[in-house]
């Protein structure tokens, strides 16, 4: 049987973005097209504050805001990481992850990775979301 992930209700979600001010966007490019900069785009627009994770464009500022290379060079608290990487590239963004206080690890639509959930959990992190879209769950959940 292929793995589901068994995300939160719709309530614990909607705690998490209501208690949200700050959300990294690993995998954020500057090209407009991307789901990931629509979407990033959406939730600025809706008052978070966005900060953007590529190791590619680390320095540069995609939607007015600095771009780092990591998680780990963020220097302020982040509520949500948002994951727009392919599902292979989750335990990797898991353990960055795991390496910052950050509070709650979301993985988009069509992302989900048993095994970054298994790091997770280990470690004691059970916020997660994963095969969801942040946006879709904001205007949902909250507008």
């Amino acid at each position: 049987m292929d793995y589901v992930f068994q995300n939160p209700d719709s309530q614990v979600i909607k705690d998490y973005l209501q208690k949200a001010k700050t959300i990294a966007v690993v995998g954020l490019s500057s090209r407009e097209e991307t789901a990931a900069y629509q979407v990033a785009q959406v939730m600025q627009q809706a008052g978070y504050k966005i900060i953007p994770v590529n190791p590619r464009l680390a320095g540069d500022e995609i939607l007015g805001e600095k771009v780092y290379a990591a998680l780990q060079d963020i220097p302020e608290h982040v509520d949500i990481v948002d994951v727009f990487r392919r599902s292979e590239f989750l335990p990797d963004v898991a353990r960055d992850f795991l390496a910052t206080d950050a509070d709650v690890f979301w993985a988009q639509l069509g992302l989900q990775s048993e095994e970054a959930e298994e790091i997770l959990r280990t470690a004691g992190r059970n916020n997660i979301v994963m095969n969801k879209c942040i946006k879709v769950e904001y205007l949902k959940l909250l507008t």
